[in-house]
């Protein structure tokens, strides 16, 4: 506000403007309310005095203590103060000011707020206490009397708590321009209600015919509903000025009253105290739910559009009245318009008949347990669609540990699930591919030698029997000569076909390079291995021979059963030496292994 004065002139500005204003608000209120121990109903120079400490630059506060203490002598001593009592007065109130300051400053170290609850809770205590520690020196330097100390308590008490708020948020609202940002709609209705408050105040303080001290309070609290904390201290100062000007000039119901005049005084603090600590905490509380609610209402949206974003909904059930809450996100997931009555069972009815019986059992156990729960579904929605749908939830427990209500959430995972089974098949296809000889269609070497290692690791450990025959075509190398390489492709795809046609189901063929392959032979003893492999050996001799358009092939096989080997490499080499041997001993025959 003064930041570009120089020091000095900074200093005078609020040297005057604490002097001037203290001095003023000094005298009227002497003038107006002071009763016989020259104490006025209420000092709403305090109240000023702190608010200038307030908002003002640390640096100007010796200077507004000067301007405080030079008007508050000239002011006591004017209303006709002995000098002890002016000092007296004088001092007190500099040390009023000290402690409010501090415990302010203390427990609120940053800007003062009355629109939040704490804060109101912390200006109050700091009033108080800083109007006991005013009355307590006031009543020991100049004070007669218990009277003397409670009359200049709620005097001070009342000037702070009524002064200070008003003229700080006022500072602050000319500030930040808020009187300028404001709809003018605000502004009419801020005026006409601070109007009305004035104008019931008069009413109510300037005839003491009919009993109606209760209508400004009503005033104030509707200030305090529509404007907010300003509203309410703007609306308390008014009252009080009125209701302590009609009231010393001997008008209204509190004048009236017989008895001394410290009697009426004290009824009017006692009134002005009451209204005072209604209105504001009012109105701090009311902000306090206007802001809650505008954070719930901004919650609530931003849950909506997650809920929406995610294909999320959550609902819960009642279990006490077995009924069921769903959000809108759930009734689209479920295919319905928001609102639709639904119940608990129509919900678990949605789910395909086999996922029912899976739901119902879950939700029995979690409520049984009080564990948190999740599932899996499909559901048929109204437009008959199927969807897939996941659920997270948790058991709500009400006094006792007794079970009454289950929150949960439901989401929509169709499309993760499709993802999902792509992917699979995907995946599948890939290893089809990767292990699969694409001539053949038979299992690759790497299928097949996969395929012995397992089968060797059974073998050895349950003691299974296992063979492994390993054959190759016959001259193989002439045919792809005479015939070209298209005709050698048939023919090993032929031999692959007729030699898994001669296996069991138990059994695997496998293609490990060129026009080699190995017969996996799980379950048979050295007699049935070779049963097995001799009617390989004579499908492949007899099936190409039938055929008219191949040339004819026959394969040499070589039969090696599992005798210990510890791995599948000496497994396959005893094969292969039978395999040589049957080449050389004049091919298309079977040879086991020593």
């Amino acid at each position: 506000m003064t930041r570009s004065l120089s020091p000095r002139v900074e200093a005078v500005f609020w040297f005057l403007l604490t002097a001037v204003g203290y001095f003023l608000l000094a005298s009227l209120s002497l003038h107006a309310t002071k009763g016989a121990d020259n104490i006025a109903a209420i000092w709403p120079a305090s109240g000023y005095f702190l608010a200038l400490l307030l908002f003002m630059p640390a640096r100007a506060r010796i200077a507004a203590f000067g301007g405080m203490v030079t008007a508050s002598l000239a002011a006591n001593i004017l209303g006709g103060a002995p000098l002890w009592s002016c000092l007296a007065f004088t001092f007190s109130n500099v040390c009023e000011a000290v402690v409010a300051l501090w415990l302010l400053r203390r427990r609120e170290p940053g800007e003062l707020s009355f629109m939040v609850p704490r804060a109101v809770a912390s200006f109050c205590i700091a009033a108080l206490a800083a109007s006991v520690v005013s009355a307590a020196l006031a009543w020991a330097l100049a004070g007669t009397s218990l009277d003397f100390f409670l009359s200049w308590l709620t005097t001070v008490l009342l000037g702070i708590l009524i002064v200070t708020p008003p003229i700080v948020m006022l500072a602050r609202m000319v500030k930040t321009n808020a009187f300028g940002n404001a709809p003018a709609g605000t502004k009419t209705e801020a005026t006409a209600i601070l109007t009305a408050a004035g104008l019931v105040t008069i009413l109510s303080f300037s005839q003491s015919q009919f009993p109606v001290t209760f209508l400004p309070c009503i005033a104030v609290v509707a200030a305090a509903y529509r404007l907010g904390p300003f509203g309410a201290a703007a609306g308390m100062l008014i009252v009080t000025v009125i209701a302590s000007l009609l009231t010393g000039q001997g008008y209204g119901p509190v004048a009236a009253i017989e008895g001394a005049p410290k009697v009426r005084v004290f009824f009017l603090q006692f009134y002005l105290l009451t209204l005072l600590s209604t209105t504001l905490p009012l109105a701090a509380l009311l902000i306090g739910r206007q802001r809650l609610a505008k954070r719930l209402e901004q919650s609530n949206r931003w849950l909506l559009q997650a809920e929406a974003a995610a294909l999320v909904g959550h609902w819960r059930v009642d279990l006490v009245r077995w009924t069921i809450q769903w959000s809108d996100q759930a009734y689209r997931v479920h295919g319905l318009e928001p609102g639709m009555p639904v119940g608990v069972d129509y919900s678990v009815e949605q789910y395909l008949p086999d996922d029912q019986i899976a739901v119902r059992k879950i939700l029995k156990e979690a409520v049984r347990t009080g564990q948190p729960f999740e599932f899996q579904g499909r559901i048929r929605r109204s437009d008959g669609v199927v969807r897939h749908v996941k659920s997270h939830g948790s058991i709500e427990r009400g006094r006792g540990g007794v079970a009454v209500g289950i929150f949960g959430t439901v989401q929509d995972v169709t499309e993760t699930v499709e993802n999902a089974r792509i992917l699979e098949a995907a995946r599948s296809a890939a290893e089809r591919v990767a292990n699969t000889d694409m001539l053949t269609g038979l299992p690759n070497r790497r299928h097949t030698l996969g395929f012995l290692e397992k089968a060797l690791t059974g073998a050895r450990e349950h003691g299974a029997p296992l063979a492994v025959a390993i054959f190759d075509i016959d001259h193989f190398k002439r045919i792809n000569d005479s015939y070209g390489h298209a005709v050698g492709d048939d023919v090993i795809r032929r031999v692959a076909q007729r030699a898994k046609a001669a296996l069991r189901d138990e059994d695997m063929l496998g293609r490990i390079g060129g026009e080699e392959f190995v017969c996996i032979l799980q379950g048979s003893s050295a007699q049935a291995a070779e049963i097995v492999a001799e009617r390989v050996r004579k499908a492949v001799e007899t099936g190409t021979a039938a055929e008219t358009e191949l040339p004819n092939a026959t394969i040499s096989v070589g039969l090696a059963v599992y005798e210990g080997e510890p791995d599948i490499e000496e497994l396959l080499h005893r094969a292969d030496k039978a395999l040589y041997l049957a080449k050389r001993e004049g091919r298309n025959r079977l040879r086991m292994a020593a």
